[in-house]
């Protein structure tokens, strides 16, 4: 019996954590079991996109599922496109599809590693916001 080869690849940002596995298949991506072509919002959809348009006969070799969590949509959809692209990298060994995507955007090989700032204690309203002293 044949095994099928398999990567298993993660990407993060901010509190979103996505995990892509990736097998030789017919090119079906889904994320969180949804089929890519109907995820919702759309400019979700077109970020995830992104790597696999770059990546160009590969994505069409290969099946794709994502599970991603925590965030919003938008950190979601960048955790994911992370996740993806490290898995067609690992994938395919190819050193030139490493550079195109370092060339175009290295955020698709390297997480964003920026978080919200945490509140302070005693202070109203924002992170580094203070209370307003008055002299008079």
């Amino acid at each position: 019996m044949e095994r099928m080869k398999t990567v298993n690849t993660s990407g993060q940002r901010k509190r979103s954590v996505a995990r892509a596995t990736i097998r030789e298949g017919t090119g079906m991506v889904r994320v969180n079991k949804v089929p890519l072509s109907v995820f919702n919002p759309k400019i979700a959809r077109l970020k995830i996109i992104e790597p696999m348009l770059l990546a160009g006969d590969l994505a069409g070799k290969v099946d794709i599922d994502i599970n991603v969590n925590g965030g919003g949509y938008n950190s979601q959809a960048e955790a994911s496109r992370v996740a993806l692209a490290n898995a067609m990298v690992e994938f395919s060994k190819s050193t030139k599809l490493k550079e195109v995507f370092l060339e175009y955007d290295r955020n698709f090989l390297v997480s964003d590693v920026r978080y919200k700032e945490t509140h302070k204690p005693n202070r109203h309203g924002k992170a580094r916001s203070k209370v307003q002293k008055s002299y008079r």
